[in-house]
């Protein structure tokens, strides 16, 4: 078939070869196809993506609850066992009446180990969210065992007593046997539990500075 001798005018179209005819047909249903594609089905291909990834979302967020609701008597379970311990380390904060007796137990924990007191200086509180921090600059002298025993004292207090900034020294007395030979400087911290609405004693003073 030689396509030089086909007349292509469009008017002349049915006496065109059925292969010629066939292949136009062909290419004009590709075309249409093509077009559709571009035009409506493509777009609502793009949306059953996106409905497919909404669906797995969804899923997901389904076996999740279904998940906690099924364990919701265990996390009730545990919710009180957290409340319970958190108010056990409540009752470990001292209120404002029982400070005095808990500085002087610290005090007493130091001598009772063998101590020898030469600072014992508490600051002011520095109050947090629910509680207030009471600093308290000591300086003892004794020996590694003492010091042991006496941070060892503090841990086993009922009150929570933590002690920070430890820094240890020879004396220079401890060379003509004078003495204990070691110094020990440390901050020590107890805490206040501060009740709700209630503010510490250096915020208190503040407030009646204030006009």
């Amino acid at each position: 078939m030689n396509l030089s001798n086909i007349d292509w005018d469009l008017d002349n179209a049915g006496n065109w070869p059925v292969p010629v005819k066939a292949a136009v047909v062909v290419i004009i249903c590709a075309a249409l196809a093509g077009l559709g594609y571009y035009l409506d089905t493509q777009n609502q291909l793009a949306e059953l993506e996106t409905a497919q990834a909404k669906e797995a979302e969804l899923k997901t967020t389904f076996e999740n609850k279904q998940k906690k609701a099924a364990n919701l008597d265990e996390y009730r379970a545990q919710l009180e066992e957290i409340e319970k311990s958190f108010g056990d380390l409540l009752r470990q904060l001292p209120d404002k009446t029982q400070v005095p007796e808990l500085l002087v137990d610290v005090s007493q924990t130091g001598l009772a180990s063998g101590l020898e007191f030469e600072l014992f200086r508490p600051g002011g509180e520095i109050p947090k969210e629910f509680y207030a921090e009471l600093p308290i600059d000591i300086r003892v002298v004794g020996d590694y065992m003492e010091f042991g025993a006496f941070i060892s004292g503090l841990a086993s207090l009922p009150r929570i007593v933590t002690v920070h900034n430890i820094k240890i020294t020879g004396r220079k007395d401890a060379a003509t046997g004078k003495g204990k030979a070691l110094t020990m400087e440390a901050l020590v911290k107890t805490y206040r539990y501060l009740e709700e609405g209630g503010v510490s004693p250096a915020q208190d003073k503040k407030t009646r500075r204030q006009p």
